[in-house]
Parts: structure tokens; sequence; C-alpha cells
């Protein structure tokens, strides 16, 4: 086994781990602190292993040069890893707007994964969100991602840093996280935005009725209902938000390439 190993190229294959690494340290779900570092480690190891054999490997010697290789390697799994984790975190934001709505805004959790504060609502969604793409198989294409990423761009080659294209599409991909995120909370905001109207009314033509202490639970009860609802709309939607995801990382990654 030992002869069938090239030593000359383990510059190469540290240079391929380096990427799985940061890769893994930004990807949703790989990322999350539920996932041990040894085993993040490990996982990265053997999967360079195997990327070691399919993929083209360049003659590397360590220099100068390498080190900015290894940097290069390194942001860009960083890069591609935390774009991903923006799109995905449209889920949370809309679960922001809607928990800001109904009231829970005064009590966040901790999420578990990233050890943030989190919106109640957003912390529910985002978790339906995960188990929807594990049960796709999402985390086995986001892998398949990080393989092709070798085809997009070359271990020996360098970023185009004076292109200015990938600076504007990781704005736009912001942008894009925004407008899911309004398109989620846009179902359940604007049933309460009615509620709101309705007992502005009500305290206008009632006003022996206190709207404060019947306001909070019925845009409680109104919000839930809706979500019930809305569930099917919301599972759609988080579909079209995972494709998203993979086509701009793959995106991201052309235009990296070059």
């Amino acid at each position: 086994m030992l002869e069938t190993i090239n030593f000359a190229n383990i510059p190469a294959f540290l240079l391929i781990m380096t990427r799985i690494l940061a890769f893994f340290a930004t990807l949703p779900i790989f990322s999350y602190r539920n996932v041990p570092t040894k085993h993040k480690v490990g996982f990265s190891f053997f999967l360079a292993l195997l990327m070691y054999y399919t993929v083209p490997i360049p003659d590397v010697f360590i220099d100068g040069e390498y080190f900015l290789l290894l940097f290069k390697e390194a942001a860009v799994g960083i890069a591609v890893g935390l774009l991903a984790y923006i799109v995905l975190a449209a889920i949370q934001i809309a679960g922001g707007f809607i928990d800001f709505q109904m009231g829970f805004a005064i009590a966040n959790v901790i999420d578990p994964q990233t050890g943030a504060q989190s919106p109640l609502i957003g912390q529910f969604l985002y978790i339906i969100t995960l188990l929807f793409i594990l049960a796709v198989n999402g985390h086995h294409l986001i892998i398949d991602g990080v393989f092709y990423s070798y085809e997009f761009i070359a271990l020996d080659k360098f970023l185009p840093w004076q292109d200015e294209s990938w600076i504007l599409y990781i704005i736009q991909s912001f942008n894009q996280m925004f407008i899911i995120a309004f398109l989620m909370a846009v179902p359940i905001v604007g049933c309460l935005f009615l509620v709101d109207i309705a007992l502005g009314i009500v305290a206008r033509t009632v006003p022996q009725l206190n709207v404060f202490v019947v306001g909070l639970p019925l845009k409680i009860f109104v919000a839930l209902a809706v979500l019930v609802i809305a569930m099917t709309f919301y599972i759609m939607l988080i579909k079209n938000l995972f494709e998203t995801m993979l086509t701009t990382m793959r995106g991201l990654m052309q235009l990296f390439g070059g």
C-alpha cells in the first residue's frame, strides 16, 4: 500500500484537506456544534484521501507560493460555505419577522447548532428545514458540491481578486436572502397586520374592551393557525431555498474559477 502512495504529492493532499476543512467549518449541517470536532477532522481526512485519487493533482512544491495556495484554499472553503449558510439563514430572518408581529420577539432561544440566540418560530422552521435537507439527502448534494469545486477551481490556480463580479454576486445573494425571508414571512405577517387593524377598529367602537389584554393571545392564536395552514407553502419555499443554496454555491465557484 505504501508503494502506491506518492509522498512527493503530500503538499497537494494538504491543499485538498485545507479546502475540505474550511468547507466543513462553515457549511450548514456539517459545521454545527452537535458534530464533534474530531469527527469533522477525521471525515475531512478520509474525504480528502478519496479526492486525492479522483481529482487532477498538479505538481506542487513547498515554497513561498505554496503558503499563498493554502490561504487560497481556506478562503475558497470559508467563502462558499459561508454563502450557503447565509442563504439558508433566510429561514431565521423570516422567523424573526414573524416573532416580532406575534409578540414572541421578547423571548429568544439558544440555537444548539451555532450557540447564538434565535427567534422561536425561526428556530422551529429552521429545524424543519434541516430535517427536509436530510430527508432528501441534501447533505450528499452538499458533499457533491465540495467534490466538483475542484473542477471549477484548480489546486494550483489563484483567485481572480481583481475581478469585482464575485463581490457583486455575494451582495446579490445576500439581497436574495432577504427577499426569500420576506416572502416566507408575508402570509403570517399580513394576517397579523389585519388583526391589528381589526383590534384598532374594536378599540374605537368598544372602548370598554381592553384590546391590550385580548390582542396578544388573539395574535398568537391567529399566527399559529395560519402557520399550520401555510406549512405546505413553507415546504415548497424550503425546497426552492435549498435549490437556491446549491446554485449559489456553484455560481460563486464558477466566478472563482474565472
